[in-house]
């Protein structure tokens, strides 16, 4: 072996062993791709009309989700995955299988993403709907929860779910204005963006606002 050889030899040797002992060289990467394939999972299963289907694509989700989380637990978008497929796959049951384990280990995730990023909107809007819509003796908080949804407003100009529940909201208090706005704004981006998993409750949104205004 000549000396520029074995000097490729050893550089080469070093860097695969410390491929192979530094942890996360490799982990966070397959988390991020595996953080993302269960996020794909979670949207084609609102897409899916059929249930068996949907469920199906929520629990390959999660499945994905809990190898993201135990490849790199520091990895936000791991846990918002997770909390993701947990949450759909509820919903997709009509919470008639409604679970408390399920429901705590679909908050501790959701808790956990944004422990590791305060910032995350998804995370953001996740929480703050959770906030207004669950009952105070379960956790909600109204208050805290639009001031959340409105924080994602103002930084993610193209959030459709924060802007229907702050809606619904004020319609409920009489704010009529601002109601239909957000609604018709929400239902706008939602057809631009093609989001056919949240078009239809974009359109009872504002279709009920734009009701309660014509009676009045």
């Amino acid at each position: 072996m000549t000396g520029m050889h074995r000097m490729l030899y050893i550089l080469f040797a070093s860097v695969l062993l410390s491929w192979l002992v530094i942890p996360g060289v490799w982990g966070e990467e397959s988390s991020q791709v595996l953080a993302k394939q269960a996020m794909d999972e979670c949207q084609e299963g609102r897409r899916a009309k059929e249930e068996s289907v949907r469920i199906a694509h929520f629990e390959r989700g999660r499945e994905l989700a809990e190898k993201a989380v135990k490849l790199d637990g520091h990895s936000a978008d791991a846990h918002f995955a997770l909390f993701c497929s947990i949450g759909e796959r509820m919903r997709a049951n009509g919470e008639v299988l409604f679970s408390v384990f399920e429901y705590g280990r679909m908050m501790e995730a959701l808790d956990q993403t944004l422990l590791l990023n305060p910032n995350h909107i998804d995370a953001l809007s996740s929480k703050g709907t959770i906030l207004m819509e669950v009952p105070g003796l379960f956790g909600g908080d109204e208050e805290k929860g639009e001031a959340m949804l409105r924080q994602v407003i103002q930084e993610a100009p193209q959030s459709i779910n924060a802007r229907m529940v702050v809606a619904r909201s004020c319609a409920e208090r009489g704010e009529d204005q601002e109601a239909f706005d957000l609604a018709k704004q929400a239902l706008e981006l939602a057809r631009a963006g093609n989001r056919e998993d949240l078009l239809p409750e974009a359109e009872k949104t504002f279709s009920e606002i734009q009701t309660k205004l014509a009676s009045k």
